[in-house]
């Protein structure tokens, strides 16, 4: 069940709305969000049944929700919802591009790599200041100063920051400095994580696990969600399979399915899918086709001498392409591209 608070509630009706619930023996959960404030409540049949909230001082509306991730469900919210990173929407009337290096290396190299994505189209920023590797070997991203170079970029080019959080001693660093968080594949069920990504106030990018099903992927929302944080974009990067010949597998059949099930919106990160440079534009277009309300992709300067996912990295044709693609197709299926602040 959720309870939809009035926008003019306040925190004396809450509260009692919160101990009525906990007092019939649920469990209420309070997110509160930009327009409104909603109560989860997860009880038994029993409880729910006989739980009377309707006439409470400050309660708008009352819904029973079958899904287990309640407060991203369809059922709660039945339209999909538009989220705003740094002043720029991701949502289902725009097609919104998000571009940029995959590794944070130099000054130089972001700054280029920026100016890159402007010229497609990119109306955010994306660059790894900590980069989860395989290889312990491999290069880890520079941490705090790659932070501190992502937000000078920004300040030279206007474009807000999406940049992944790995630990949650990180988090507050990072949104000192970031616009979006994001939450990787190989910690989608890192629920430390999630939680606290959740309290800090900042909207959330989250990726689906290399394993994980729909049902997985969206209760990994719900952790966030239900820390008071409603404003999570995910994000379909590619499935494990059997085929050698790519890295991932892209479902894009998740694109219209997440539409189904959950209010949030999805974008759709190519790059990472696929591997492959030559591969990359041809999901976007197939991405942007199946609904998707953004596609994320690696763009680097010098991609031979990149020290992270190089051979994915876009660059002169093919980043002109998806610029094209990202311009042309949107308008097809009445959206537009969001374009740079």
């Amino acid at each position: 069940m959720v309870i939809v608070m009035s926008p003019d509630a306040g925190d004396t009706q809450l509260a009692e709305v919160v101990s009525t619930v906990e007092t019939a023996g649920g469990a209420a959960f309070v997110s509160r969000g930009v327009t409104r404030t909603i109560v989860g409540v997860v009880a038994g049949e029993d409880v729910l049944e006989s739980l009377d909230v309707v006439g409470l001082p400050g309660v708008a509306e009352v819904v029973r929700i079958t899904a287990p991730y309640k407060l991203v469900s369809h059922e709660n919210h039945p339209r999909t919802s538009t989220v705003n990173v740094g002043g720029v929407p991701i949502g289902p009337d725009t097609v919104t591009l998000i571009a940029g290096p995959c590794a944070v290396e130099t000054p130089e190299q972001t700054l280029a790599a920026a100016r890159m994505a402007q010229r497609a189209g990119a109306a955010l920023l994306r660059g790894g200041a900590y980069k989860p590797r395989t290889s312990p070997y491999a290069f880890q991203g520079l941490g705090v100063e790659g932070l501190r170079i992502l937000a000078e970029v920004r300040a030279e080019t206007g474009l807000p920051v999406v940049t992944e959080v790995t630990e949650s001693k990180d988090v507050d660093v990072v949104a000192e400095h970031a616009d979006m968080l994001q939450i990787g594949t190989r910690n989608m069920q890192n629920f430390a994580l999630l939680q606290a990504c959740g309290s800090v106030g900042k909207p959330v990018m989250l990726k689906r696990g290399l394993t994980a099903t729909y049902e997985e992927w969206l209760m990994a929302a719900e952790y966030i969600a239900q820390r008071g944080n409603l404003d999570i974009v995910l994000c379909e990067r590619g499935v494990r399979s059997f085929e050698p010949a790519i890295r991932n597998m892209l479902d894009v059949s998740a694109v219209p399915m997440m539409h189904a099930l959950s209010h949030l919106p999805i974008i759709v990160d190519p790059s990472h899918a696929a591997g492959r440079r030559d591969l990359v534009v041809p999901l976007a277009r197939a991405a942007i086709a199946a609904g998707a309300d953004g596609v994320m992709v690696d763009v680097h300067p010098h991609p031979e001498t990149a020290r992270c996912d190089g051979p994915q990295a876009l660059t002169g044709t093919e980043l002109a392409a998806l610029g094209e693609a990202v311009e042309t197709l949107p308008p097809l299926l009445g959206r537009k591209r969001t374009p740079a602040l």
